[in-house]
């Protein structure tokens, strides 16, 4: 009986060719008159990168000669926490931690760096924008798993509202330029043909 119903739904579900986004979805996350919108929440949180990014590269510790110093007191503070009953570090992303980021600590302070950097100036150019605001959230993730929240929450949120509107939060930016070149997401509609019956139809007598 199980698989049966199953089966009926897999073929159901292979009729459905599109399923149509909602209006509210399309009005947020695809309407061009909200890029004023997004410009604004892309241009904070590239500034929030940005300045990020500033301080590692005026401060110590970041790059140059010693490049890595000030990551390391960041991760052997987050390795403290993984220990007890409610630790804030999985014990896994521990484990990461200490075999995969800690050996090379000095190239993952690079990493860290100039990928802020990076996130930041895609973020306030408009220049892929889905791209720079997924990198940013998936750096903001990591943040937060290895124990520090601070504005990584609202960084995060903000950066996902931003991937579900990469169709127009570069609107007003780079993306304008870029993306058309791709092939998406901007191009205009077919013209419709001349010869189709619907437009060569005419509308009453014409006088006669």
């Amino acid at each position: 009986m199980a698989i049966r119903t199953l089966n009926r739904m897999l073929e159901r579900a292979g009729t459905v060719k599109y399923v149509p986004e909602p209006r509210l979805g399309r009005f947020l996350f695809a309407d061009p008159r909200l890029s004023p919108l997004w410009l604004v929440v892309r241009v904070y949180v590239g500034w929030q990168w940005v300045s990020a990014a500033i301080e590692k590269l005026q401060g110590p510790g970041w790059i140059g000669s010693g490049a890595g110093t000030a990551l390391k007191g960041f991760l052997m503070s987050s390795l403290s926490q993984s220990s007890g009953a409610h630790a804030n570090v999985q014990g896994w992303y521990a484990t990461l931690l200490k075999e995969a980021v800690l050996p090379h600590v000095a190239i993952w302070s690079y990493v860290v760096t100039f990928g802020e950097l990076a996130c930041g100036v895609g973020l306030i150019l408009g220049i892929f924008t889905g791209i720079a605001a997924f990198s940013g959230a998936f750096m903001n993730m990591n943040y937060m798993m290895a124990g520090a929240v601070s504005i990584n929450p609202i960084l995060l949120f903000l950066e996902l509202l931003l991937i579900l509107a990469w169709r127009v939060a570069g609107y007003i930016g780079g993306d304008l330029l870029l993306l058309p070149l791709l092939g998406t997401p901007w191009q205009r509609p077919p013209l419709p043909d001349p010869k189709h019956p619907y437009l060569n139809c005419r509308v009453g007598n014409d006088g006669e």
